[in-house]
């Protein structure tokens, strides 16, 4: 019997990310291997690729995605860069999976969505939530009908990380590079994790807010100052009429022991937690038994490891393999309709007003 081939991937990017989560996500398939990896400083990135076994390493994603023994590369750079990274993955014809947000703005992610339809290769964003088993069997729920109509969906996901003492700013403190702080690196997971949840959003108001300050910063001693938003909240109606929110910070103590979403309707309320896996619960509450209880998940859900991570690498392969995404994955026309949503909150913020979403 002849083995079948592997897919083979390479990785832009030589960050945290992409070594928890990219390079051994795609290993754990057993139809995908990793053959390069990219990051600006050789050395760091020869290090990293010798450490999970990646046989070659780029300083020019160009030569990586020029290479024809390269079947998809996924994007773990910093959020200014995937625009271009990404459109020149596609320009190759490969298949490519993107960290969130998808760009920095809107206009840059109308361009990606174009370009890769033009492409006719895979496309994924890396919405992480959608696969935690408790987000899934509480969609599953809802749509079921086990909560009677929804009418109102809520998030909650905060913490003091900003103002810990060891915290180093980056360029995610830069606004000009980032686009924004909690905002754009949580509030794109809540708005696709809402979108996931009940659907089409109309339009919603928000804010976002900096406490004033300098922190030490991971490359020198100099303490920079933090421009970036430490605080988003954002309103939103659905088409559909439900109603929703959401208050993200890095800035606040703990409202719960960790980040939840919960669904309400007028016959139960569901909460799940959100966590790359290591914290993985679903709980249900009614009107006449208001206590939490919590329902059964698979076993994997108890593993306390970031199981997600995992699980969405291997949906990226999986798609690449049919050559298409499963209805629970995440394009970049999803991608796209977060971004505007990102917007939508920092316009609100500057006119102290309701926008309505140009795609609803």
């Amino acid at each position: 019997m002849v083995a079948e081939r592997k897919l083979r991937f390479g990785v832009i990017g030589a960050g945290e990310f992409a070594q928890v989560g990219h390079v051994p996500g795609l290993q754990s398939h057993p139809r995908a291997e990793v053959v390069a990896l990219c990051g600006r400083r050789y050395d760091h990135v020869r290090a990293m690729a010798d450490r999970l076994r990646v046989p070659d390493v780029h300083t020019d994603y160009r030569e990586l995605c020029a290479r024809d023994d390269v079947d998809g590369v996924t994007i773990a750079s910093p959020d200014p860069l995937h625009a271009l990274h990404a459109m020149d993955v596609l320009r190759h014809k490969k298949h490519v999976f993107c960290e969130k947000p998808l760009a920095t703005n809107v206009a840059d992610a109308e361009e990606m969505v174009r370009v890769a339809e033009d492409s006719g290769k895979v496309h994924q964003v890396a919405f992480t939530f959608r696969y935690a088993y408790s987000v899934r069997e509480l969609r599953r729920r809802i749509l079921q009908g086990q909560l009677g109509k929804p009418y109102y969906l809520r998030i909650q996901y905060d913490g003091w990380d900003g103002l810990r003492p060891d915290w180093q700013t980056s360029w995610r403190d830069k606004r000009n590079m980032a686009g924004g702080g909690v905002l754009y690196e949580l509030g794109s997971h809540l708005f696709d994790l809402a979108r996931f949840i009940l659907g089409p959003i109309e339009s919603i108001t928000g804010f976002v807010h900096n406490v004033p300050r300098r922190q030490l910063g991971n490359c020198g001693a100099v303490p920079l100052v933090v421009e970036t938003d430490d605080m988003a909240a954002a309103w939103f109606r659905y088409e559909n009429g439900i109603r929703g929110q959401w208050f993200i910070s890095r800035v606040t103590p703990r409202y719960t022991e960790n980040g939840y979403v919960e669904v309400i309707g007028p016959e139960a309320a569901l909460r799940a937690s959100l966590s790359r896996g290591k914290v993985d619960v679903l709980k249900l509450s009614r009107p006449q038994s208001p206590e939490w209880e919590e329902l059964p998940l698979p076993l994997e859900a108890r593993d306390e490891k970031p199981h997600c991570l995992g699980m969405m690498m291997r949906s990226f392969v999986e798609a690449c393999l049919r050559g298409k995404l499963d209805s629970l994955d995440a394009s970049f026309h999803d991608g796209l309709l977060t971004q505007q949503a990102l917007a939508a909150v920092a316009e609100a913020n500057e006119h102290f007003t309701w926008v309505r979403l140009k795609n609803a």
